[in-house]
């Protein structure tokens, strides 16, 4: 549970401060989540959740999160996988930027969706890979008649999304495709979608930093929260100047680790707010006669890192306990020129063995896992009301859809699995599982994640050992 500031009420009033599990944000129409204090505890406002009821919650009482991002196009195989197995592997090049933080990364060898793999249906590997990575079912090959399967991160929402104001953030950094044909006769809603809550309706990820940072610190309708940027924006004021004065009244309540705690927090939130202010100054993006919509940074690699900190933040604000990131849809053709590839990634993983192209994509590879260090990175800076990290309480997948994609195969996937899971993985090592389905991995994770009931999702055999 976290608190929530209310601008809407004075300092002297004892309602000024409320916390319940769907804490929304109302007075002058902004408020800020906060995450969970310690110097809380004694007033009531950070309870333990009932035995009967402990879901995705720690040994510690901390929330406990579950985060799934997908990169695309899969992986150079030899760039990719570390040498030697256990805790004393040697980095491979594309993984070393997640070396400093070693002790909380597990690479996860062995692990397929033969759902994906053609099969009869012929082509359609970038849909395929999309559609199954957290489904783990076999999509139907149709433009008009969706039906893929229920994702995992949707399971945990299903079952845990009543602990947070979100079930759920679903977010990408792609375009968003509801319908049409994208591969080889199959619909776009399989690429474009991570998320599904049924096996019909994709859960729509936001791609808008803007929209997506309303959507949590902001307040009522669409409409209202509308009004509420043109307001800020009018104003030239922060969303924390709405509730600077209880924020300070706050502040006389907390011992120094909560201090410390809150400034952290509330620094992040401004420094979302300028990052986003800063792109919408751009008319539009590179790519010329294509607008950008507001909020959304003309930088890819800015893109990204905004998208990852909303993450951060939805996490330590608890807004939601259940997040995915789509970076871009398997099939993306994008260039990296800030890094000196000009050609598209989908083009170039079609390389036939020639040294160049491979190189450059083990260097997009690489500029992926340089993202998602930096994520990290902030997940572990960023301390939780238990005193551990977010890091060390989070369980992060992080995937894709295709192994090797010159070839279109979906065996052996690129998987690192990040976190601590509150205590219960073991983490700072390379394990090397054989050949199961990664929807045995997703067992074991909704097993720790509280649901132990659940003993079947997709192709699962059994929860995968040894994670």
């Amino acid at each position: 549970m976290s608190t929530v500031l209310h601008t809407g009420a004075s300092a002297s009033s004892p309602r000024r401060m409320t916390c319940n599990r769907r804490h929304f944000l109302r007075g002058l129409g902004t408020a800020v989540a906060l995450p969970a204090f310690e110097s809380l505890r004694p007033l009531g406002l950070f309870a333990a959740e009932p035995a009967a009821a402990r879901l995705a919650v720690t040994a510690s009482g901390a929330p406990l999160r579950a985060a799934f991002v997908f990169f695309p196009n899969g992986a150079i195989p030899a760039a990719w996988w570390p040498k030697g197995d256990g805790a004393e592997f040697e980095w491979s090049r594309t993984l070393q930027p997640l070396q400093p933080l070693k002790n909380s990364v597990q690479v996860l060898a062995g692990l397929d969706h033969v759902n994906a793999e053609p099969g009869p249906d012929g082509a359609g590997d970038h849909a395929r890979g999309g559609g199954t990575f957290l489904t783990g079912v076999r999509l139907k090959k149709s433009a008009t008649d969706v039906r893929a399967g229920i994702s995992i991160d949707q399971v945990l929402a299903r079952r845990a999304g009543h602990l947070t104001r979100f079930p759920s953030l679903e977010l990408t950094c792609d375009s968003t495709h509801k319908s049409g044909a994208c591969d080889s006769g199959y619909a776009c809603a399989y690429q474009f979608n991570l998320s599904w809550s049924s096996p019909t309706s994709p859960m729509t990820p936001e791609g808008n930093p803007r929209l997506a940072f309303e959507r949590l610190f902001g307040a009522g309708s669409p409409g209202e929260r509308r009004a509420n940027l043109l307001l800020r924006q009018q104003e030239q004021r922060s969303v924390l100047d709405f509730v600077r004065e209880d924020a300070r009244a706050l502040k006389r309540r907390m011992n120094a680790r909560d201090l410390d705690k809150l400034d952290q927090y509330l620094t992040g939130v401004r420094e979302i707010e300028a990052r986003i202010a800063r792109a919408e100054t751009f008319d539009k993006t590179p790519d010329p006669g294509i607008e950008a919509p507001a909020g959304v940074p003309a930088d890819y690699a800015e893109y990204v890192q905004v998208m990852y900190d909303l993450l951060v933040l939805a996490f330590h604000s608890d807004s939601t306990r259940v997040g995915t990131l789509l970076l871009a849809h398997d099939g993306s053709n994008r260039p990296f020129p800030d890094i000196g590839v000009f050609e598209g990634h989908h083009d170039l993983t079609h390389h036939q063995n020639r040294a160049e192209w491979i190189q450059k994509v083990s260097e997009i590879d690489l500029w992926y896992a340089r993202q998602f260090a930096r994520f990290l990175d902030r997940l572990d800076k960023t301390q939780d009301v238990d005193g551990r990290s977010l890091l060390q309480n989070s369980m992060i997948v992080y995937g894709g859809g295709n192994a090797d994609a010159n070839r279109h195969t979906h065996s052996n996937l690129p998987i690192v699995l990040v976190g601590g899971g509150g205590g219960t993985l073991k983490p700072g090592r390379f394990v090397q599982h054989g050949s199961k389905p990664v929807s045995n991995l997703f067992l074991s994770l909704a097993t720790r994640f509280g649901l132990e009931d659940l003993t079947q999702f997709g192709d699962s055999t059994a929860p995968l050992e040894n994670v």
